[in-house]
């Protein structure tokens, strides 16, 4: 029973979750084959990472030849089926921002890949995001590919429910995960009530290198770090506008950006138009291990994000018993307690986030202690991996049981119809 799992981009720095569960099913005896769109083009610091991109087949590493051969063996073998394919992508293409054009490219993928997965015996595929890679899987289920089921993670897939037609990814798709409350709550509102029952919350999950490790006391200094991709959903200009009211005041801490990304200029660019280069470094991307121990040293994890879906790195922070700082989010809440495991200010709020910034610096180091607890303790109980995954490995189960019911109840009919003298094949 091989599970092909198909990203866009695989791996990436910012997809240890998808590796982590990947890993834990493949634990759990189910056999994973690694699919991306896209080759990843980026370094790759961590090992694990690397190790990824060894086991993961890239669509557009295969050439142009090989993908037009594709084109034209399933169109030779499913004429009927290519032409649904054709209108689905047109239709698809047409509410889309990146237009039909594009998605005509998408179809061409999910004919290599329709070759690919029946080459492989595969009978299910399971998309990350709720973007180009499931409507690739969908358009390679019209064309008679295996089932599919996407996670949805947000915010993208709740920004554009119509251009991405997420009411369709919804609808033709066998299940569809959802990695907290709050997403299962907007993926109800883009489909019928009819659906709602193939809608399932499986959260990402924190590795034993996390929950494994023996608690360790929240260190006597003024320390913060922030983790995460430098862009604007993210909030880093505007926890540096906080950070420079905290100068200004005379607070001494240090805080630490751990990550890159597209606005990196735009951080360094304010870090020295507010001379706050004695109080703030970046370090780039880090491995797993470094910001494992980034987040030990600190006395809290700052994350000001405008948009999120439910980020891993602020699970990671409380199951090392380190306090967060965020914002009232999509997810978030449900990972961050005020006043129990950390602080949540509102969005775009300079003031408060100072605020909630100073008091994780002047909070007694006692009771940093029993909030780094009372967080550790929910990461435990909610975001264990090997937990999480035991509900996706129930649902790939039961759909590869119903794929396999699905090809064997013709198979009997039709030996049924035999047994009375006929060769009429009937419908089931």
């Amino acid at each position: 029973m091989t599970i092909a799992y198909l990203i866009n981009q695989y791996p990436k720095v910012s997809h240890s979750f998808i590796r982590r569960e990947i890993a834990a099913l493949e634990a759990q005896g189910i056999p994973i084959a690694r699919f991306s769109i896209r080759p990843c083009r980026e370094e790759l610091v961590d090992g694990e990472d690397q190790a990824e991109a060894a086991k993961t087949h890239a669509v557009l590493d295969a050439g142009i030849p090989a993908l037009l051969f594709s084109v034209a063996i399933v169109a030779i073998a499913q004429p009927l089926q290519m032409v649904r394919a054709i209108k689905l992508a047109l239709r698809v293409g047409r509410r889309s921002q990146r237009g039909v054009l594009r998605h005509l490219f998408y179809l061409i993928e999910a004919c290599y890949l329709r070759r690919e997965f029946s080459a492989r015996g595969i009978r299910h595929v399971h998309a990350h995001f709720g973007t180009n890679s499931t409507t690739v899987a969908m358009l390679c289920r019209t064309l008679r590919g295996p089932t599919y089921s996407f996670t949805a993670h947000g915010p993208e897939e709740f920004d554009m429910p119509l251009t991405l037609s997420l009411t369709d990814k919804i609808e033709q798709a066998a299940f569809v995960v959802a990695i907290s409350s709050f997403g299962k709550s907007q993926l109800y509102r883009w489909c019928d009530r009819c659906h709602w029952s193939k809608i399932h919350i499986v959260r990402c999950g924190v590795d034993a290198k996390y929950l494994g490790t023996t608690l360790t006391p929240v260190p006597d200094t003024p320390n913060l770090v922030c983790i995460g991709r430098l862009c604007e959903q993210k909030g880093h200009l505007l926890l540096l506008e906080a950070a420079a009211k905290l100068a200004a005041q005379g607070v001494f801490f240090r805080l630490l950006l751990v990550g890159d990304g597209p606005l990196r200029a735009d951080v360094e660019a304010l870090i020295q138009e507010h001379r706050l280069g004695q109080h703030v470094n970046i370090t780039g991307w880090a491995s797993g291990s470094q910001i494992q121990d980034y987040l030990l040293k600190s006395r809290a994890m700052v994350l000001p994000s405008f948009a999120e879906g439910l980020p891993v790195v602020i699970m990671e922070a409380l199951a090392l018993g380190r306090p967060v700082i965020s914002t009232y989010v999509a997810g978030i809440p449900e990972l961050v307690e005020p006043g129990k495991c950390g602080w949540l200010v509102p969005p775009g709020s300079v003031d408060e986030l100072a605020i909630a910034m100073q008091q994780a610096l002047t909070t007694p180091q006692s009771h940093l202690q029993k909030m780094g607890e009372q967080g550790r303790k929910q990461a435990l109980q909610n975001h264990n991996i090997s937990s999480e995954v035991k509900t996706l490995a129930a649902l790939f189960a039961s759909q590869i049981q119903a794929n396999i019911t699905a090809l064997i109840t013709p198979a009997i009919a039709f030996k049924t119809t035999q047994s009375h003298g006929s060769v009429e094949v009937k419908k089931v």
